[in-house]
C-alpha cells in the first residue's frame, strides 16, 4: 500500500492501494491500520483541487487541511501515483 508520504496530515496517512489504481488519481485519508473502512477519499484534479468522494471519519477542520496538503503537494503526488497507473487527474 504506498503511501504519498511517511508523516501523517491531521492525524492521517495518505495512501492509495494497487487496487485503486484503475481509477483516476485520488487520495486515501486513513489512520495507523490505513483500511478503506473509515477513512476518506479525495479526487484529485489537474489544478490540485480535491472532490470529497468519501468523508470516513475526518470532520470538516481535518479534511480542509488534508485538501490544503493536497493542494500545495498535488504534482509530487502524482508522480508516485503515476508509478502505478495510467490514469490521470480527476475529470480528465
Amino acid at each position: 500500500m504506498p503511501k504519498y508520504y511517511d508523516f501523517k496530515i491531521a492525524g492521517y496517512y495518505l495512501y492509495f492501494t494497487s487496487f485503486c489504481t484503475v481509477e483516476c488519481m485520488h487520495v486515501h485519508a486513513s489512520d495507523e491500520q490505513l483500511s478503506e473502512g473509515g477513512s476518506g477519499k479525495f479526487f484529485v484534479k489537474s489544478n490540485g483541487d480535491t472532490v470529497v468522494q468519501n468523508r470516513g471519519k475526518l470532520n470538516d477542520r481535518e479534511i480542509k487541511r488534508i485538501q490544503n496538503f493536497i493542494k500545495q503537494n498535488y504534482k509530487e503526488m502524482y508522480f508516485k501515483w503515476a508509478k502505478y497507473s495510467n490514469n490521470g487527474f480527476y475529470g480528465e
